[in-house]
C-alpha cells in the first residue's frame, strides 16, 4: 500500500502550483513506497518568506513556551513511533529495529533542546559595567535557518537541526533528501501541530536547485547542511557570498584503532556496531580499521567469523542483521570497490551472499594497501578495510594527515585509549565503544569534515549571535 506524503500546501502556508510527483521506492524489493510533491525555486522562496514572517513572533516567545512546544513534538513522535519506523525502513532499507531506535533518538533531540532552551536563558551573561555606562549583552536568534539533510538518517538528522533552531528562537525551512522525504514529511506534520504557522516548512525536489534557492534567499539567515565534503564546499561557497553562518557536517573516514592493550573480543563487538550500524551508511561509521600487529591474526579470525555469520535480507525481519543499501547505484559502487581491491591482489573475506533481488551488498572484510581506493575513500557501506600497525606515533600522523576528522574509535586499555584519542584531530571519538553519539554532546568535525557543531548546548548556540545594548547609567 502506498503512503502518500502531504501535498506542498500542507507543509507550506498556501497551495503550490507547478508541483510534480516524486515517487519513492523500497530498496529491498523495488516496490513503490509512496509519493511526495516536488517543488521548485518559487516554492522555496515562499517557504523562506513564510518562515521569515513567523520569525518575530517565535523569537519573542519565552524559553519556557518554546520548550513546551518541543516537548509536545517529542511526545508526538513517540506516539507515532510504529508508523514512523515502518516508513523509515521502507524508504531507506535500514533494519526495523534501527528505525525504531532512530525515532527515539529523534524525539530525544527535541527533549534535549527543550532543556537547552531553558538552560541558555538561565545562563545569560552578566552585563559588564563602565563609568557612566550600562551594558546589556545577550544572545539573540539569527532568523530563518535552512536545514538541508541527507538520506541515511531521514528522521534524526532533520530533528537534530530543526530542534536546535527552534530552541534558539529561529524558524526553519527543511529540505530533506529527495530519496527519503516521506518520514521527514511526517515529522514536519507532527511539528506543525505544535508550532505557529510558518515556523517550520518543508520543500522537496531538485537538490541542487532548491539548495541554491535557499542559500540565496534574503529571508534565510543561516544554513545547516549535512552531506559530502564535495557538496559541502559548494554550499559553503554559496553561503560565503552572503556571509551566512553555516554549520557543515561533512564526510569522514572513521578510523577504528585496536591497540596493543585491547580486549580482542570487546573490540570486535564494538567494530560490528561501528561498521555495520545503518547498513554501514553512517558518517561516523568505522572506515579504516587499524589493528596492532600483536593482535592482527587473532582479530582478523574473530572479526571475519562474525561477518560471515551476518544475516542479509529483509530489513523488516527481526532476524536480519543487514538490509539493502539505498539504491542500485550505491550497490554497484560498493561492488566495484571490492572487485577492484580483489583484482589488485587484496586478501578478502566475504560474508553471506545477499538476496539476488533488491539493492543488497555482500558484506566483506578487505585487507587494503594504503593507496587502494577502498582505503582512501569513505566507504559508506557494509565493507570493512583493515590493515595492521605497530607504531602509534606513525598512526596518529597518518590519521591526522588525512584532513578528515569527524568520528573515530580507539579500543585499548582505558588510560591508553583516552591518551591516543586525545591526539587525534577528530570531533567525536568512541573509546571502547562503537556508538559515541548522544543529543547532549556536540557533534561535528575538524578540517574537511566540516565546521560548527550540532547537539549539546553548542548546537543551540550555533543559531544565535551576540547583541550588546549600551545606555547611560
Amino acid at each position: 500500500m502506498l503512503t502518500t506524503a502531504p501535498r506542498p500546501g500542507a507543509l507550506l502556508p498556501e497551495p503550490v502550483s507547478g508541483a510534480f510527483p516524486l515517487m519513492i521506492f523500497d530498496p529491498a524489493d523495488g516496490t513503490a513506497v509512496g509519493e511526495v510533491a516536488g517543488v521548485g525555486a518559487d516554492a522555496a522562496a515562499r517557504a523562506a518568506a513564510a518562515a521569515g514572517a513567523a520569525f518575530p513572533g517565535w523569537a519573542a516567545r519565552t524559553a519556557a513556551e518554546r520548550a513546551a512546544a518541543l516537548r509536545a513534538i517529542a511526545a508526538g513522535l513517540r506516539e507515532a513511533a510504529a508508523e514512523l519506523a515502518a516508513l523509515t525502513t521502507r524508504e531507506t532499507g535500514k533494519r526495523l529495529e534501527e528505525s525504531h531506535a532512530e525515532v527515539g533518538f529523534s524525539a530525544g533531540f527535541f527533549e534535549w533542546f527543550a532543556e537547552a532552551a531553558l538552560a541558555a536563558e538561565a545562563g545569560a551573561e552578566e552585563a559588564p559595567t563602565a563609568p557612566g555606562r550600562a551594558f546589556r549583552v545577550r544572545r539573540v536568534p539569527l532568523g530563518v535557518v535552512a536545514a538541508i539533510t541527507p538520506w541515511n538518517f531521514p528522521l534524526s538528522i532533520p530533528a537534530r537541526k530543526v530542534a536546535a533552531a527552534l530552541a534558539a528562537g529561529c524558524t526553519a525551512v527543511l529540505k530533506p533528501s529527495e530519496l527519503t522525504p516521506l518520514s521527514a514529511a511526517r515529522m514536519v506534520e507532527i511539528c506543525q501541530r505544535h508550532l505557529p504557522p510558518g515556523t517550520l516548512t518543508m520543500v522537496t525536489g531538485d537538490p541542487i536547485g532548491l539548495t541554491a534557492a535557499l542559500t540565496g534567499d534574503p529571508h534565510v539567515a543561516a544554513v545547516s547542511f549535512t552531506g559530502s565534503t564535495r557538496v559541502g564546499r559548494i554550499v559553503a561557497g554559496q553561503c560565503a557570498e552572503r556571509f551566512l553562518p553555516a554549520v557543515l557536517e561533512l564526510g569522514g573516514r572513521g578510523p577504528f584503532v585496536v591497540g596493543a592493550g585491547a580486549d580482542v573480543d570487546e573490540a570486535v563487538e564494538a567494530l560490528m556496531v561501528a561498521k555495520f550500524r545503518n547498513n554501514g551508511a553512517s558518517c561516523i561509521a568505522a572506515n579504516n580499521v587499524f589493528v596492532h600487529r600483536s593482535h592482527y591474526d587473532t582479530f582478523l579470525e574473530r572479526f571475519t567469523e562474525r561477518v560471515a555469520g551476518l544475516r542479509v535480507g529483509d530489513p523488516r525481519d527481526g532476524s536480519t542483521d543487514l538490509g539493502p543499501v539505498i539504491s542500485a547505484a550505491e550497490r554497484d559502487r560498493l561492488a566495484g570497490l571490492t572487485a577492484a581491491a580483489e583484482a589488485r591482489g587484496a586478501r578478502m573475506w566475504n560474508g553471506p551472499r545477499p538476496p539476488a533481488e533488491g539493492c543488497y551488498v555482500r558484506p566483506a572484510v578487505v585487507e587494503c594497501l594504503a593507496d587502494d581506493p577502498l582505503w582512501s575513500d569513505e566507504i559508506f557501506g557494509p565493507v570493512a578495510a583493515v590493515r595492521p600497525f605497530t607504531d602509534a606515533d606513525a598512526l596518529v600522523q597518518e590519521i591526522n594527515g588525512w584532513g578528515y576528522g569527524l568520528g573515530g574509535y580507539v579500543c585499548d586499555m582505558p588510560e591508553r585509549a583516552r591518551a591516543l584519542a586525545g591526539r587525534l584531530r577528530i570531533g567525536i571519538v568512541g573509546v571502547n565503544n562503537g556508538a559515541p553519539n548522544n543529543p547532549r554532546v556536540p557533534f561535528g568535525g575538524f578540517g574537511d569534515s566540516g565546521q560548527g557543531r550540532e547537539g549539546g548546548m553548542p548546537g543551540l548556540l550555533e543559531f544565535t549571535t551576540y547583541q550588546t545594548i549600551s545606555e547611560p547609567a
